[in-house]
């Protein structure tokens, strides 16, 4: 995913054929290393091609794919036949926080 997401960042600033080396250019000014067999792949695959046409395509694609939730919720059991259903025991109302809350842990960003 890294090999890709270089070669995508560098199709976007303008290099419409990004080179291997171009490719690790990117990845080490971040840091990372790059794996040459997958890169040489990922070049070999791509090469020739448009990328803006290689996401269009991608995007049909992944439109067919369903991505909805389709379960059904984990609701309250209900009350056994017969029984009474137990009463709500009231809640109480909570306490005001203090003007200084423990949120921050005493880390302020602005302080």
């Amino acid at each position: 995913m890294k090999h890709l997401a270089a070669y995508l960042l560098l199709g976007l600033g303008g290099n419409t054929s990004p080179s291997a080396d171009d490719v690790k250019g990117v990845l080490s000014s971040v840091g990372i290393e790059s794996d040459d067999e997958r890169l040489e792949k990922l070049i070999s695959e791509l090469k020739g091609k448009d990328l803006q046409e290689l996401i269009s395509e991608g995007t049909s694609k992944l439109a067919s794919v369903p991505s909805g939730g389709g379960g059904g919720g984990g609701g309250a059991a209900a009350p056994a036949a017969g029984g009474d259903a137990p009463a709500e025991e009231e809640k109480k109302p909570e306490e005001e926080e203090n003007e200084e809350s423990d949120e921050d842990m005493g880390l302020g960003l602005f302080d």
